[in-house]
């Protein structure tokens, strides 16, 4: 966001440059077509303002989502070694019953 914010400043500078030059740095030559210039840019901006979030919001969403997925198959992981060690354990524990059985 920040990097867009930067290319909207330097736009608008470049334009409020182009616009003083073809008005002869003079108010005074404000036309009708300099006014339907700037509501014509500030019209394409918000269009492509608005795609632009669409698009950094939806792959923010994904991106917490993938987040989510990978802490709980963190945690699956961790249950799955708990439960391989708990039947490690009772597989040598019925190892040492069958080598050592009681009479």
């Amino acid at each position: 966001m920040k990097s867009l914010s930067f290319t909207g400043l330097i736009l608008l500078a470049v334009s409020a440059l182009l616009f003083y030059l073809t008005t002869n740095f003079a108010v005074e030559e404000i036309k009708l077509n300099h006014i339907m210039g700037m509501m014509a840019g500030v019209g394409l901006g918000l269009i492509i303002g608005g795609m632009v979030g669409y698009i950094s919001k939806g792959s923010a969403i994904k991106e917490e989502q993938k987040r989510k997925e990978f802490k709980q198959l963190q945690k699956d992981k961790v249950e799955l070694e708990k439960q391989a060690a708990e039947i490690a354990k009772r597989q040598a524990e019925l190892d040492n019953q069958n080598k050592n059985p009681q009479v």
